[in-house]
């Protein structure tokens, strides 16, 4: 399988040499904002390890939360199968998407993996919020970090696919640097329309009076694309702080912006009143 990445040449050189020079860390942290490419990284890594398509291998395996949380169970599993041998590849790999939803118990439990090794293994963390592990766990890994990629990349990118040169400029501004985004929208160029949909509902939103943001905050709690409407309003109060001249603008698109990046760790992090936390963001309006 062909993994596309966009960007991120420096990390991508480091982990060859690693490869190269046999001296794998049993233990990777990948970190930086969602949408980097880290997952991706993780995966190109682990089959160039193995020489061979990592997916349905019997040595690779990898574990995603479940209901906002990555489980003792889970991680017992993981202790497990970290015990075993190799069945054909050279080491066994495990990576742990969003490590920071492991609960208190199962870091506890997964400790116990990362002080004693008891097979060949690599294993990968890949976290937007490592301040949410333990420190132990981060201590006993090697810390690889993961910026925006430069806007050149990703109009690099963007030109390959057949994609109208207003849109590439669109899509390239709308991504901040997170290839992932880019990816997305030139596989579904109607989620450009859509956004500027969200976006028209979040002016008209914020010009409304209190009861109809309620009313609003109660439809969006129920919606599906929650988490896509909060990512939506975070890249637009982005480009409102850093294109306003204005003092108090960019003062009050600061604390908007703030406000929708704790509402939306909260939601994914937590089981917070979904509707509770979107009124209390919508009185930031």
């Amino acid at each position: 399988m062909l993994i596309m990445i966009i960007g991120h040449k420096k990390q991508q050189e480091f982990l060859k040499k690693l490869t190269k020079a046999e001296s794998i860390p049993h233990a990777l942290l990948f970190t930086g904002s969602e949408k980097l490419g880290k997952k991706k990284i993780a995966f190109e890594f682990i089959s160039s390890i193995f020489k061979e398509n990592i997916f349905q291998h019997p040595d690779f395996t990898f574990i995603a939360p479940e209901q906002k949380q990555i489980k003792i169970r889970q991680i017992r599993d993981i202790n497990w199968k970290l015990s075993l041998k190799p069945v054909q590849a050279p080491f066994l790999a495990v990576v742990i998407d969003q490590a920071h939803l492991m609960t208190r118990q199962a870091q506890n439990c997964f400790l116990k993996s990362l002080e004693e090794p008891k097979s060949k293994a690599v294993v990968i963390l890949i976290t937007e919020h490592p301040r949410f592990l333990l420190p132990t766990i981060i201590s006993r890994c090697q810390t690889i970090k993961f910026y925006p990629v430069q806007k050149k990349e990703i109009k690099d990118y963007l030109k390959t696919k057949d994609i109208k040169e207003e849109q590439i400029e669109e899509i390239t501004q709308i991504c901040l640097g997170r290839p992932g985004l880019a990816v997305d929208f030139s596989q579904d160029l109607k989620k450009l329309e859509q956004r500027q949909k969200k976006i028209k509902e979040l002016v008209e939103i914020i010009n409304s009076p209190i009861a109809m943001r309620f009313k609003y905050a109660k439809e969006l709690s129920e919606s599906d694309d929650l988490h896509e409407t909060l990512s939506v309003w975070l890249s637009y109060f982005r480009k409102n702080l850093i294109s306003d001249s204005d003092k108090f603008l960019r003062k009050k698109a600061k604390e908007i912006l703030n406000r929708i990046q704790q509402t939306t760790l909260l939601l994914s992090t937590t089981n917070i009143n979904t509707r509770l936390a979107l009124e209390v963001l919508m009185m930031e309006f």
